[in-house]
C-alpha cells in the first residue's frame, strides 16, 4: 500500500511540474519581444504569419523555427499599419496552444 502512494505521489509531481514548466514558457513568451518580417496577414480570419529574425540581428533569416514562418493570431484593429514585407517588433501569449500577438510594431 504504501508502494502505491509512493508511485501516485511520484505522478502527481511530474504532473505539476509539468503544468509548471508549460505556463513558465508561456509567460517567458510573452515577455519576450520577438522580431521578423511580415509573410502574410489575413485581417478577415485574423491571423498573420511571420518569419522570425535570428536573434541579435537585424535581418530576417532563419529564426528559431528552423526557418519556417509561424502562424499567429492577431487582434483586428492592431494590424491596421502593418503589412507583407514589413519589419516588425511584436509579443505573443500562448493560451491552449494558440500563439497570440499582444503587441506589434513597424520597425
Amino acid at each position: 500500500m504504501l508502494e502505491s502512494r509512493e508511485i501516485s505521489m511520484r505522478l502527481t509531481q511530474t504532473l505539476l511540474a509539468g503544468s509548471l514548466l508549460a505556463v513558465m514558457s508561456s509567460v517567458t513568451l510573452a515577455q519576450e519581444a520577438l522580431t521578423g518580417t511580415v509573410t502574410m496577414l489575413n485581417r478577415i480570419n485574423g491571423t498573420i504569419t511571420i518569419q522570425l529574425a535570428q536573434s541579435g540581428t537585424e535581418s530576417a533569416t532563419v529564426g528559431a523555427t528552423g526557418g519556417a514562418a509561424e502562424l499567429f493570431k492577431v487582434q483586428a484593429g492592431m494590424v491596421t499599419t502593418v503589412h507583407a514585407g514589413d519589419k516588425v517588433t511584436f509579443s505573443v501569449s500562448e493560451t491552449g496552444g494558440t500563439k497570440t500577438i499582444t503587441k506589434i510594431e513597424k520597425r
